[in-house]
């Protein structure tokens, strides 16, 4: 008897947490995501290449200078002190 009570009750808590795994999953599913964005990528970012030597940089966080009112991007101090204006 204490058997059948003590298997009665471990069936009922392995169904409650069944029951609730695939409630999470459902209401995960069904929410928009944070943002209110669906299935969308980051906007991309043009990269420039760096004068010197070429190297694509991303321009918020490459070395830049003013030359003729144009910013132009290095990518490593190295570049931006071997830079000759043409």
């Amino acid at each position: 008897m204490v058997r059948a009570l003590l298997i009665l009750v471990l069936f009922s808590v392995f169904a409650r947490l069944f029951w609730r795994f695939i409630d999470g999953v459902v209401r995960g599913a069904s929410m928009p995501p944070p943002g209110g964005r669906r299935n969308s990528a980051p906007s991309p970012v043009k990269m420039q290449p760096c004068p010197v030597c070429g190297t694509y940089v991303v321009p918020g966080r490459a070395i830049s200078a003013v030359s003729s009112g144009v910013a132009v991007h290095f990518c490593s101090e190295k570049c931006r002190g071997e830079y000759a204006p043409r």
